[in-house]
């Protein structure tokens, strides 16, 4: 008997998106279910530090206060709702929504997954939390909740946990399950799958992408699914799109989680319709034997201070003030540990507006104490007020310095980890690992493609043939590059290699950076390691989450064939 299509949404990519969203998906058409992300590695230290302040809390509050719009429309509407909002309390978050529910009169079974929570293993961590499968959802679900409310999941067990519970899917169906966890990867990020954040977005009506709507899978029984999103709302699915979020944030051909290994090189794209792509063809392998947990910890503390520096002698304006410093911070009690220093060089000659005539010296300082980054660099700035450059200013004056949080993973046997799924009605079911695992390799490399011919080339951007998008997995970047025609992929695989990839960033050309190939999505994705410090609440960088790190890569010059122009 065949089983009808899970129609499954999504309705939030972090922690302060759209709030509207949830109410707009419900509303906006059809849904079986409706997912949201609430959770990063930054939003964990942020929950960790709000649960210091008042041990009641520790999860996602908006989450709350959508609900209390929605809960009737999705009541109404049969519409069960799966979220990863509950953050480091989740039993707390479930208690929450059941009050929410008994005063707004609305019947809703609410159940919650824990297992997650690692902290105590870990002492010297704010929060440390494995990142479990969609099982525990699963079992929610099939024992008839309403609502799902989790912690550190990954993000695509907000979709396998519910495929599973629908489907009826074995712990083997490695291939289906791996169809869910692209599906639950192109949705993870809400309105990035529907033409937000997307390099060829001049490319279209800037008034059809002012306000996307958010993504959902039609997800089938066999795996393959199509990404789509309600009629009428703005934004747009296609091929590129979904191929730009496919990339974001991933390695390697194999894409590895608690439920199955993902193949991303055996993915399949194709252009169904008008905002309809069709993925199939994934291939998945048994999962890895142990599971990723995230360490967030304070580090220490941060403070910056940003000087002006206008019209002419903007080299010599930074190095006099760079000097002066210098000498203060040297002079100093408690000198901090790390200084760093960037020029930003904003300013325009002949310049109509003062504004534009400037160029910004970065200053940051890190230390263990908090007054080695306050006191240190507010007197030793301030003090040069009256006796520095000509025209000295800042953006605003230094203060006390404020905490910055440090992110690591490290791994636990996926059996270290006691999942369980607390039912609506109290009940404890525990949630087994997985049976059969499969070591983690790299996968091989595929055969490369014919070069183009040679042929007459023109300087230009490389965003004028490929697109790219970016982000952020600990200390390490991602940049993934996608090119739309088989003689363009011919000309970027022999082209972009690992190595002139460090020539164009020149940020990286002292790290590790490694290169994979994704043929059948015209792709390539590139690991920068250790480009972001200790991940991205320690700020190491001016861009702290490599966002803009592919639109940096996308505006640096090559030798392009003209075929391709």
């Amino acid at each position: 008997m065949t089983v009808a299509p899970l129609r499954i949404g999504n309705a939030s990519g972090f922690y302060g998106d759209r709030f509207d969203a949830m109410r707009e998906m419900l509303t906006g058409g059809p849904l079986d279910v409706l997912t949201g992300d609430y959770l990063a590695e930054l939003t964990m230290l942020i929950l960790g530090r709000d649960r210091l302040k008042n041990p009641s809390g520790g999860y996602a509050r908006t989450f709350l206060g959508q609900l209390e719009e929605c809960l009737g429309l999705a009541h109404e509407r049969g519409v069960r709702i799966v979220a990863n909002a509950g953050g480091l309390n989740p039993a707390g978050l479930a208690d929450a929504v059941r009050q929410l529910a008994d005063r707004l009169g609305i019947p809703v079974r609410v159940a919650h997954v824990e297992g997650d929570d690692l902290t105590a293993g870990h002492p010297r961590s704010l929060a440390a939390h494995a990142y479990l499968g969609g099982a525990g959802i699963a079992a929610c679900l099939r024992e008839g909740a309403d609502i799902v409310v989790t912690g550190r999941v990954t993000d695509a067990a907000l979709v396998t946990g519910p495929a599973v519970a629908h489907f009826g899917w074995a712990p083997d169906a490695y291939d289906r399950l791996a169809g869910a966890v692209v599906a639950g990867h192109v949705l993870e990020c809400g309105t990035q799958a529907t033409g937000g954040n997307y390099a060829f977005f001049t490319d279209h009506d800037p008034a059809r992408l002012r306000h996307p709507g958010f993504p959902l899978a039609e997800l089938h029984e066999d795996g393959t699914s199509v990404i789509t999103k309600h009629g009428g709302t703005g934004g747009l699915v296609h091929i590129g799109t979904v191929t730009a979020q496919l990339l974001y944030e991933t390695s390697g051909a194999r894409y590895a989680g608690p439920d199955v290994t993902a193949r991303l090189d055996s993915v399949r794209l194709t252009q169904e319709a008008p905002d309809r792509v069709r993925v199939s063809g994934v291939r998945g392998e048994a999962p890895p034997p142990t599971l990723k947990v995230g360490l967030n910890r304070l580090g220490g503390y941060r403070n910056e201070v940003v000087f002006v520096l206008t019209g002419l002698d903007i080299e010599a304006k930074a190095a006099l003030v760079r000097d002066q410093m210098e000498a203060a911070l040297d002079a100093a009690k408690s000198r901090p540990t790390e200084v760093r220093w960037d020029l930003a060089r904003t300013d325009h000659p002949d310049a109509p507006t003062e504004e534009t005539a400037s160029a910004l010296l970065r200053l940051v300082v890190r230390d263990r104490d908090q007054d080695a980054v306050g006191r240190t660099l507010s007197g030793a700035a301030i003090e040069l007020a009256l006796a520095s450059y000509p025209g000295f200013h800042v953006i605003a004056p230094p203060g006390k310095g404020s905490p910055y949080g440090v992110f690591e993973d490290v791994y636990v046997p996926q059996g270290a980890v006691e999942h369980v799924a607390v039912l609506h009605d109290g009940r404890r079911v525990p949630v087994a690992p997985a049976a059969d695992t499969l070591v983690l390799e790299p996968a091989p490399e595929p055969a490369l493609p014919e070069p183009l011919p040679p042929g007459p080339t023109r300087r230009a951007p490389l965003g004028v043939v490929a697109g790219a998008r970016s982000g952020d997995k600990g200390g390490n970047a991602n940049v993934g590059v996608w090119v739309r025609s088989d003689d363009a992929w011919r000309w970027l695989v022999h082209q972009l290699t690992a190595d002139r990839f460090q020539n164009l960033i020149t940020e990286s050309c002292h790290l590790k950076v490694v290169r994979h190939t994704l043929p059948n999505l015209r792709a390539l994705n590139f690991v920068v390691e250790g480009i972001l410090g200790e991940g991205v609440a320690s700020q190491h960088r001016f861009d702290p989450q490599a966002k803009a790190l592919g639109e940096w890569l996308r505006s640096r010059h090559l030798d392009i064939p003209e075929a391709l122009l």
